[in-house]
């Protein structure tokens, strides 16, 4: 049995090698994973990219779109059959139809197959035939992205920094109900199911309301999205404080249920589908986060170094495949830049730049292939400047989700100065001082679109090539 399963391992990873191999020189592959923290627009992002790679006269800045060297785009389906296809035509049409609207987002993972036919390039090109590269599209919640730090934490550790979490600045007014049901529960008592159930149903409202307040780091992740996991043991259990481990106790039991977590739910998806991955995007809702206020952008700097220390990094190889992938290059975008007048929009990227370059400093990553930019998925407003007081604001108008009505917004004017943002963010402020930073929802806008163009946007071919752009040369 031994010899025969050693043998079974040998073949597999020789098949594997060989995958690797005839995906390397012959139809190569990349797996881009798509993951947002909350409401950052991920379903928008990917529907927006693959409608803009179908159709490309808005992507002039994709070096292989501008020359012309795709010849061809199509769809095909996607290679890993026990996983859900992303529903592209149900939310294009949603986002460019008679009433758009956007789409509803996937709590889930799933995939899409895009398919290129490329010119290669160089001084013999004229000699070669195309070839056909494929971006399998993983799209996945960013909820479980942040799961991933988890395995490297024991139910001690990890309930020690939630507990510790929980009680700082106005994440202590969202957690008072759990905190204090925490406070009367005794650790080391035998287990009761019903206490157990209303300890993790009173943690969990309190991640959900962090979430909904701006806040990044809400794990466990399967928590806010269960599923088909709703009410399960292993989604049954919450942070304690330091028991003494007795067999049968609270404490031992939840202990129990979060390795399970770990091992039935976070483990698998490392596996099968994150080590697996060759680029990726991490959308980011930063102007949320600063409109929410320091406490907000300081937990979204906490989330980047998380995120940062998931990643194994470096370049991919024919034998990559065996020996495990490195993911080569990570884009972290800030969404919505179309809340924003042109004019502010390097003040957006910049104070991106600036939280990655702290992310990498803190998570101790140097040698990274890294971007950070301000994007929109879906441009949906128009700008005007506006006198206002003896003023001139430059603004930006459009239809209001919740009413229907136009508006003009002034957000704020950012500051030149990233580190003024972040600097105050690490004091653990309740405000921004002098400043106030407004934000509205806007509704997909009415549009027309010529033959041969994809949705309307802001940088999304930038990140295009940054993503793709060296693998269609």
């Amino acid at each position: 049995m031994v010899v025969g399963n050693i043998v079974d391992n040998i073949t597999r990873m020789a098949e594997t090698a060989a995958d690797g191999v005839n995906e390397t020189l012959f139809e190569p592959v990349v797996r881009l994973g798509v993951t947002g923290l909350s409401r950052s627009g991920k379903t928008v992002f990917i529907t927006s990219l693959v409608a803009n790679m179908l159709d490309r006269g808005r992507m002039p800045q994709l070096g292989a779109a501008a020359q012309g060297k795709i010849i061809a785009a199509y769809l095909q389906p996607q290679p890993d059959d026990t996983i859900p296809r992303f529903d592209y035509e149900t939310h294009l049409a949603a986002m460019t139809g008679k009433n758009p609207h956007w789409p509803r987002s996937t709590r889930s993972i799933s995939q899409l197959r895009l398919s290129l036919r490329v010119q290669p390039s160089g001084i013999i090109s004229g000699l070669r035939s195309p070839r056909t590269v494929h971006i399998d599209i993983v799209d996945y919640p960013g909820e479980w992205l942040l799961d991933l730090p988890l395995l490297d934490q024991s139910f001690a550790q990890w309930s020690a920094q939630s507990i510790a979490l929980a009680k700082l600045g106005q994440r202590a007014d969202l957690a008072t109900e759990w905190l204090g049901q925490l406070e009367d529960t005794d650790a080391d008592a035998p287990l009761n199911e019903v206490l157990a159930q209303n300890l993790a149903k009173s943690f969990t409202s309190y991640l959900t309301a962090s979430r909904e307040a701006g806040f990044s780091a809400c794990s466990p992740g399967r928590f806010l999205m269960p599923g088909d996991l709703q009410g399960s043991p292993v989604l049954t259990f919450a942070p304690l404080r330091e028991g003494a481990r007795k067999r049968g106790s609270l404490y031992r039991e939840f202990e129990r249920r979060f390795e399970a977590y770990k091992s039935k739910i976070v483990r698998p998806f490392f596996k099968n589908h994150f080590a697996r991955i060759d680029r990726q995007v991490v959308l980011v809702d930063a102007l949320g986060a600063i409109h929410a206020g320091p406490q907000a952008v300081n937990d979204l700097r906490n989330a980047m170094v998380d995120i940062l220390s998931c990643y194994r990094i470096g370049q991919n190889g024919i034998f990559a495949p065996l020996l495990g992938k490195k993911v080569e290059k990570i884009l972290f975008a800030a969404t919505k830049a179309d809340h924003l007048h042109h004019t502010q929009h390097n003040a957006l990227t910049n104070i991106m730049q600036a939280l990655l370059r702290d992310a990498k400093d803190r998570a101790e990553v140097k040698s990274v292939n890294t971007a950070a930019m301000a994007i929109a998925s879906l441009r949906t407003t128009v700008e005007e400047t506006i006198q206002h007081d003896g003023e001139t604001l430059d603004c930006v108008r459009g239809t209001l989700l919740d009413t229907g009505k136009q508006a003009v917004m002034y957000p704020g004017e950012l500051p030149d100065d990233p580190m003024s943002i972040i600097s105050i963010a690490k004091q653990g402020a309740d405000n921004w001082l002098d400043n106030d930073y407004a934000i509205m929802r806007f509704a997909p806008a009415d549009m027309t679109l010529k033959s041969g163009d994809g949705p309307p946007h802001i940088r999304l071919d930038k990140a295009a090539e940054f993503l793709i752009g060296d693998r269609l040369k």
